[in-house]
């Protein structure tokens, strides 16, 4: 990271950066809560919680590890960019709004949250709350994060690395993901896909 750039300009705001980080001790406390309560669950019913896919951990690099390096080093300074600071004011609603859903859409899935693609016994399909009008709002959250990142870490590497990190992860489980939920729940999911996005709603229901 860089203080300022060769024109005397900012290249990134000590501002933003702070937002980014109590953003990602707020995401990481959401998802440590409902993981710890899901590992609780799943040991006393003797199961071993385990990782289905290892493009879980990849947007751990984008969120976590690209911009500590920018953050704590000068190693990626060559690719800071300057952005005037109403963008970095709209990133901070933007990353607001990440958080929020990501702790609506765990707290609306209650118990039937698992980090894991699993079916469990008794599971029954969620449609209320967030997930009335998008059927995978936790991935909406993390894709709200990574549009939110370059707009407050103003590097070409740091900012795009979530997006680019957590695109394969979406791009590999939430088909897999849909493909079990439908051999599940059959007909009654199928007719929630008919009235729902995947991350962006499909429209909203008119009340009678």
């Amino acid at each position: 990271m860089q203080t300022s750039t060769g024109t005397g300009e900012p290249a990134a705001d000590i501002v933003f950066i702070a937002v980014y980080l109590l953003g990602l001790l707020a995401g990481s406390t959401i998802r440590w809560h409902y993981t710890r309560t899901y590992r609780r669950r799943a040991r006393t019913a003797g199961n071993r919680p385990h990782v289905d896919t290892p493009l879980v951990y990849l947007p751990v690099l984008g969120m976590i590890l690209v911009p500590a390096v920018y953050i704590l080093t000068p190693l990626l300074s060559f690719a800071d960019y300057f952005l005037p600071q109403w963008a970095g004011w709209a990133g901070t609603v933007v990353y607001a709004a990440a958080f929020i859903l990501l702790w609506r859409s765990h707290a609306d899935l209650g118990s039937a949250f698992s980090p894991v693609t699993e079916i469990t016994e008794g599971q029954h399909l969620v449609t209320g709350g967030v997930y009335r009008f998008i059927r995978h709002p936790m991935y909406a959250a993390h894709l709200l994060w990574a549009l939110a990142q370059p707009l407050l870490l103003w590097n070409w590497i740091a900012g795009f690395s979530m997006l680019a990190t957590f695109l394969p992860l979406y791009l590999v489980r939430v088909p897999r993901e849909e493909t079990m939920m439908e051999e599940a729940f059959g007909d009654e999911y199928r007719a929630y896909m008919q009235r729902t996005g995947r991350i962006i709603p499909r429209h909203f229901r008119k009340k009678n």
